[in-house]
């Protein structure tokens, strides 16, 4: 596959400085959090991927955040659930 240029990626995010933000947010969660990348990887490193899939626009600041919503609020929902479970035990 063809390299991916900053430029290119600026394009579809708006500026440089949002850019680097939401790349090392996608990038350390394929890395660190084993989330799966939405493009071929080809031996990329996490970051290449990240941007690819910025430029294709598969990933967005937006989708990113809402994804990150969801998942804390099903994290919310199982400690709630982990403290019921509890309290109907002692009583």
């Amino acid at each position: 596959m063809a390299r991916v240029t900053v430029e290119d990626a600026v394009d579809k995010v708006g500026n440089r400085f949002d850019l680097v933000l939401v790349a090392a947010r996608r990038a350390r969660q394929i890395a660190i959090e084993g989330k799966d990348p939405l493009v071929e990887t080809e031996n990329d490193k996490p970051t290449v991927i990240a941007l690819r899939e910025l430029e294709q626009e598969l990933v967005t600041a937006e989708t990113m955040d809402a994804e990150a919503a969801r998942e804390k609020e099903q994290q919310e929902q199982a400690e709630y659930q982990s403290i019921a479970n509890i309290v109907s035990d002692q009583e």
